[in-house]
């Protein structure tokens, strides 16, 4: 303790670690923390208030995660506390689904203090054996960097660290912050210094024969195309691709995961590209491409519509943040920011060639005088619907694939989880979205999530209510699980669900007066309600039953899910 004591006199500024860990989220522009309170990080969590943090409350772990999610996607970082065990542990699925997806959390488990951890005392939360660090080895495996912070002199420095790391590489972080952590003294001087959150410049020599590579290949190219995926929206090059597809004025596609990364109002925007699964016109015109520019794709089995790309390496060109490959060689430790930006400003003059219109004019098939909502009809009428920045988050399901139909104004933020595909991921991450669009200020946050999908986190209602947040959600009633009917069991018991009164669950959830529910079953009701500007704008929670046909999804869903089947024979 007296070294301690000697340490702490040395510092001309001590500050307790927890402010010292809050103020450096509150510096990367984190501004509510999600979790759940235990004993091991009660103290910690008393700090929040004064370093200007929110603390938002989460009716369990797992939802906490999802929301933490939901917010790093709409505001660039997050927060996530837990407690030791029980808390983390809930918390695993949602940390991974981050992990896969690239999405960056702080994740911060209270702990108990050092001594009883050193002399393996039979505490609660724990396994019963002494070993304190089996839950540290689970989420190591699912974090791009540990932090223990088990000793004052060296604790700042790891919280800078773990913040950068999860900025730059965009995945969790695991920060352990033991009970006898909590008041430790730290240099609060270090905050005078901002954390570099810059990316590590390429080698210049490196990186200007690597444009020169690619602009060589763009400029033999006939009828180049450019194809954006998830990843440049993750490690944030959205900018870099922006000028790039304004500059050249090449026909422009996303990938299932990458809508939202492209401004869709652009004439060059062509639609959706997933193989078999692509909006009409596009795949002929991206396959028979000589060279296509992917920039941060992820080629997983949801978002290829069942690994149905018909492009080959020989006449693509790969962007993404750690390398770039050009054909068949591949340039390592080169970031795609860099590149792009040079590529663009040495372009010059390319071959260009059409694009596919791509418009939200509903289908000449569903042009009749059916009051039956079905998928071809309902995303059409969404994008008519939607407004410019809007936050618009789909289930995994039906609506995942069915958004792909929409075309979205400028800026409007896409939110869902093809890759990882967690079932009611979507209502935690709404409540995330939702309170980093409050944060934004002016931005509609809306959800189309299944009734099925819904039943696994609807409590997370319950702190969009206490957190006074207005999403639109829709609950899409369509008798359960329809994906999984595609893939295998069209009328086994397992897909079905119990039927809920979904419109009464807010009052359940002890909401008081503002929020407003509705049960749609036409497409008239359906349109009367877009055209409501109380309930297209609104102040408060809206939510609504949407009944849709059991047997009805999006083609694109069919055929990923019989992709899905054949492979799991």
């Amino acid at each position: 303790m007296a070294s301690t004591d000697i340490a702490t006199r040395e510092l001309e500024n001590p500050m307790d670690l927890s402010e010292y860990l809050f103020r450096r989220l509150h510096e990367v522009g984190v501004r509510s923390v999600h979790g759940v309170p235990g004993d091991y990080n009660l103290a910690a969590l008393d700090y929040l208030p004064k370093c200007g943090l929110n603390w938002v409350g989460n009716c369990n772990e797992l939802n906490a995660g999802y929301a933490a999610d939901g917010y790093a996607r709409v505001k660039g970082i997050s927060a996530l506390i837990t407690t030791f065990g029980v808390g983390e542990l809930s918390a695993v699925n949602a940390i991974a689904g981050a992990y896969s997806e690239f999405v960056p959390i702080v994740h911060i488990v209270g702990q108990p203090n050092t001594r009883s951890q050193k002399d393996g005392m039979l505490l609660h939360h724990t396994l019963g054996n002494g070993d304190f660090n089996v839950f540290n080895k689970m989420n190591a495996e699912i974090a791009c960097y540990v932090a223990h912070l088990k000793d004052p002199r060296d604790a700042a420095t790891l919280v800078d660290s773990a913040i950068r790391e999860c900025w730059i590489r965009s995945r969790p972080v695991y920060i352990t912050l033991p009970t006898d952590m909590i008041a430790a003294k730290v240099n609060g001087d270090r905050l005078k210094q901002p954390i570099d959150l810059s990316l590590p410049k390429n080698d210049p020599e490196k990186e200007d024969y690597v444009v020169d590579v690619v602009l060589k290949y763009l400029h033999a190219a006939k009828n180049p195309v450019i194809l954006v995926d998830a990843c440049t929206i993750r490690h944030r090059a959205m900018e870099e691709v922006q000028q790039l597809v304004e500059a050249s004025g090449l026909p422009t596609f996303v990938a299932p995961m990458g809508k939202g990364a492209v401004n869709e109002t652009y004439s060059n925007y062509g639609g959706v590209y997933a193989g078999d699964g692509s909006n009409p016109g596009v795949r002929e015109v991206v396959e028979s491409s000589d060279l296509i520019l992917s920039i941060g794709a992820i080629k997983s089995d949801f978002n290829t519509a069942g690994f149905t790309y018909r492009i080959g390496q020989l006449n693509t060109i790969d962007f993404h943040s750690n390398f770039v490959r050009v054909r068949y060689s591949e340039y390592p430790d080169i970031n795609m920011k860099g590149v792009l930006r040079k590529v663009v400003e040495r372009m010059g003059k390319l071959n260009v060639t059409s694009s596919p219109t791509i418009n939200n004019k509903v289908p000449a098939s569903e042009q009749n005088s059916s009051q039956t909502i079905t998928h071809a009809w309902l995303w059409p009428t969404v994008g008519q619907w939607l407004k410019e920045r809007d936050i618009v988050i789909t289930e995994t399901g039906t609506a995942n694939f069915g958004i792909w139909d929409t075309r979205f104004p400028a800026h409007v933020t896409a939110i869902s989880q093809v890759l990882w595909g967690s079932i009611g991921y979507s209502m935690g991450a709404c409540q995330g979205a939702a309170l980093a669009a409050k944060e934004q200020k002016n931005r509609r946050t809306i959800l189309f999530i299944g009734d099925g999908s819904a039943q696994l986190t609807i409590q997370e209602l319950s702190t969009m209510l206490r957190n006074k947040l207005n999403p639109i959600i829709f609950v899409i009633c369509n008798e359960g699980y329809t994906i999984e009917r595609y893939i295998h069991g069209w009328d086994a018991s397992y897909n079905d669900i119990q039927t809920w009164d979904f419109a009464n669950i807010p009052k359940v959830f002890g909401a008081g007066d503002g929020y407003q529910t509705r049960r749609v079953k036409t497409r008239d009701e359906l349109n009367k309600l877009f055209a409501d500007q109380e309930f297209s704008n609104p102040s408060s929670l809206q939510l609504v039953e949407l009944y849709m046909p059991r047997d009805d999804a999006p083609a694109a869903l069919k055929l990923t899910a019989e992709a899905a089947a054949a492979r799991n024979k």
